[in-house]
């Protein structure tokens, strides 16, 4: 089987593609060449930037493929390129999108976990320009335009497209370390920083789990999820506070909490350094259609928090940068209980 993945070179990408090597699938991966990548040097890559239809048409000419996995793609006007440019050619194609979709939708769901019927409908308005909501808005606002042109796709064309949202994806390979972030501070003796505001749901999903439903979809029924939008996410709604105590167990602590408004943290640029899963760009979805549709077993979350905080924990790896604004969360921390004294 020939899959091209468009992407590949970071966190669930690169797992996703050294999986499909070793399953023995003929996997090439085509993107910038920017991004160093510790993939195997017996995977064929393409150079190419996907935004650039011709360099994108030039790159896999000739060529066909049984599936392409798309990882890179946010506009638009990239998906519709795609269709143009694997049309004909591909036998799945499947398109990693994102919780964020849901995120710039306006209104509220029904359920603090997103399901793919809460898509529909209206956005919010564009925040101001520059600030950390408009990038954020702007992707959420690219991951739906490139759903739509593939779905434009599928209708008109027959276009093989599966569409994957997925929300936070936790894995070893994770760039942002944002749970290494959470378990440096539990070690260090000091209380955690949170908003002073209810918490968010905390429902994320196992990069592992990820690969395994790409890699189910690409060996068996070539039409199972075909034209659908499918969330893949854990199983349960947690609170912030009932996440933070799994993994203050996991470290051997005892939770300590400080809540301060938000706005004070914004404004010394702690978040979401302080408290990744605090951010309200920090999607939560649903995953029944994924269980009915693909079978799809996730993995508990207190079973992949284990392995990966014994990863983090018992390699010695690097702080992450994330974790250098400790100092400044630690002179926020005395303060108040100089003044509360």
């Amino acid at each position: 089987m020939a899959v091209l993945v468009i992407g590949g070179t970071r966190n669930l990408g690169s797992l996703l593609v050294q999986d499909l090597h070793r399953s023995g699938k003929e996997v090439v991966v085509l993107n910038r060449g920017i991004t160093l990548d510790r993939l195997p040097q017996t995977i064929e890559r393409l150079r190419a930037d996907r935004a650039d239809p011709a360099a994108l048409a030039a790159a896999i000419r000739g060529r066909t493929w049984d599936a392409v996995v798309d990882m890179a793609c946010y506009t638009g006007a990239e998906a519709a390129q795609a269709v143009e440019a694997f049309d004909g050619s591909v036998g799945r194609y499947l398109f990693i999108s994102s919780g964020q979709v849901y995120l710039v939708r306006a209104g509220e769901g029904s359920s603090p976990s997103a399901r793919e019927e809460d898509y529909a409908g209206p956005t919010i308005l564009e925040p101001p320009l520059g600030t950390r909501d408009h990038a954020n808005w702007l992707y959420g606002i690219g991951k739906r335009a490139a759903e739509d042109a593939f779905q434009v796709g599928w209708r008109e064309r027959q276009f093989p497209i599966t569409a994957l949202r997925l929300p936070m994806v936790h894995s070893p390979l994770d760039h942002y370390d944002r749970l290494h972030n959470y378990l440096l501070r539990l070690r260090d003796g000091w209380p955690l920083l949170l908003p002073r505001e209810p918490d968010l749901i905390v429902r994320h999903v196992y990069a592992r789990d990820v690969v395994i439903a790409v890699a189910d979809l690409l060996n068996h029924d070539p039409t199972r999820g075909m034209g659908e939008a499918i969330n893949l996410a854990q199983d349960g709604e947690y609170t912030l506070q009932s996440t933070l105590e799994m993994l203050a167990h996991l470290v051997g602590v005892t939770l300590s909490i400080v809540r301060m408004p938000r706005s004070i943290l914004e404004r010394e640029e702690l978040l979401p350094s302080c408290s990744p899963f605090s951010d309200r760009w920090m999607s939560a979805l649903e995953n029944t259609r994924a269980k009915n549709l693909l079978g799809f077993v996730p993995t508990p979350m207190a079973q992949y928090f284990e392995t990966l905080a014994v990863h983090y924990l018992k390699n010695d790896l690097p702080s992450p940068p994330g974790y250098a604004l400790r100092a400044r969360e630690k002179e926020l921390l005395a303060s108040q209980v100089e003044t509360s004294s």
